[in-house]
């Protein structure tokens, strides 16, 4: 596709503009210098009215002084022959074939943002994200990755949050590892006292019966020594009782009576067991928790960097139109760098990339206030329009070497001045 350019240029009496001619580079920056308020930015105010229409216009057009009508006259590159002159400044446009065309025929290659650069420049990074993504046709899915990413990110940092909450909790939790797994039921406690205490019971009501007999063999033996008549008698009851006695002492011999001191212990205490227990299974809980939302964090960061890599790999497939370029937040950035730390130049290329992205057929733009960049930043910058093919049309407050032309009180220095004659301007040499 072949891309439009200035080839020459002709303006008298436009603002500050007594008579300028020139023939800018095709390829890399042509520089229009000189001291302040000498016509450098009427030039391209002048180009700028001339290709882009009455929305340029400037609102004192004719130079002050000048009884003679502003007159505008440029060559595109493919012949195109662009013209303002007369008391209306009335617009002409001749293609090469002859035919005449006017601002509709102009706008198919005139891009606005070429003549009107500034206006991308100082928009915010948001307006220069979407202008770019806009070129590319991405802007709509770009946006939907940045919303999920966002969501995503919001979501994970609110789980992180809480997951350290939790964890915070956990660690301030006091641990008993003495205690039980489970709270302790006191009726369990009370059912195995009263097991014991029955069992006690029962060892007392035979060592009580051991000791009645004992009692009954001594009162028989009394008896015995007494009432020797009956004698025989009593022998027979006291061979029973004996009988009986061993029995008894025999049942009482090995019995041991158990201690209840425990669980009397263990009923006091169990609240004090309980509140342990309780404790243990809170930090055991909150430790759940934690490492839960810590695996709900990981999952998310995960989705995260799906979407973002979704989201690179989106840029990566658009046809950007300058190596390095890219959107990261909702910000235009360039090597890794958002707007505001680019350098002169690097805004230069990508305010330069973009505008020819925006219209192909657009092969030049319009800069204003070189001033700002150093010698070495303005090669640099000169280097690269060269190596893309495209065509800068420049002002620079200098008068040094760097600049293409020099313009003092209207007029390039060096160059033959016209011949006025009434009120037509005749041009001695080079004449277009």
């Amino acid at each position: 596709m072949e891309t439009m350019k200035i080839n020459k240029l002709e303006i008298e009496n436009v603002k500050r503009v007594k008579a300028v001619k020139l023939e800018p580079t095709a390829n890399g920056l042509t520089i229009i210098g000189g001291d302040n308020r000498q016509g450098k930015t009427s030039v391209l105010d002048s180009i700028a009215w001339a290709l882009g229409g009455d929305r340029y216009r400037p609102s004192m057009p004719q130079r002050e002084g000048s009884a003679i009508p502003p007159t505008l006259h440029i060559v595109m590159s493919n012949g195109l022959v662009v013209e303002r002159k007369g008391k209306n400044s009335d617009l002409k446009v001749t293609d090469p074939s002859g035919k005449k065309g006017g601002q509709q025929l102009l706008n198919e290659f005139v891009e606005q943002l070429a003549i009107d650069l500034p206006k991308f420049m100082e928009a915010s990074g948001q307006e220069k994200a979407r202008t770019l993504l806009r070129i590319v046709g991405i802007g709509d899915r770009l946006s939907d990755l940045e919303r999920q990413e966002k969501e995503l990110y919001n979501r994970r940092q609110a789980i992180g949050q809480i997951a350290d909450q939790k964890a915070k909790f956990a660690k301030e939790q006091p641990y008993y590892p003495d205690a039980p797994k489970d709270i302790v039921s006191p009726m369990e406690l009370i059912r195995q006292q009263q097991e014991i205490l029955a069992k006690n019971g029962e060892n007392q009501r035979k060592r009580d019966k051991a000791d009645r007999f004992r009692q009954s063999v001594a009162f028989m033996q009394s008896e015995v020594e007494s009432l020797q008549a009956q004698l025989a008698r009593k022998r027979e009851e006291l061979a029973e009782a004996e009988a009986s006695l061993n029995i008894a002492l025999m049942d009482a011999k090995d019995l041991q009576d158990m201690s209840t001191a425990e669980l009397e212990a263990s009923i006091a205490n169990i609240d004090e067991v309980n509140r342990k227990v309780r404790a243990n299974l809170d930090k055991e809980k909150a430790e759940e928790d934690a490492a839960e939302y810590r695996n709900q964090y990981a999952g998310l960061t995960s989705e995260i960097d799906k979407v973002r890599k979704d989201r690179m790999a989106l840029l990566q497939s658009a046809q950007l139109p300058l190596p390095g370029l890219s959107v990261e937040d909702g910000e235009l950035t360039y090597d890794g760098q958002r707007w505001d730390c680019m350098s002169g130049s690097d805004r230069l290329k990508v305010a330069t990339a973009i505008v020819r992205k925006l219209n192909p057929k657009c092969g030049f733009v319009l800069l204003d206030k070189l001033e700002q960049m150093d010698l070495q930043t303005l090669r640099e910058f000169g280097a690269w329009l060269e190596q893309e093919g495209l065509q800068a049309i420049a002002t620079r407050v200098s008068t040094g070497e760097e600049c293409s032309i020099i313009i003092s009180d209207g007029y390039v220095e060096g160059q033959e001045r016209p011949v006025t004659e009434g009120k037509k301007t005749e041009w001695k040499v080079g004449e277009f």
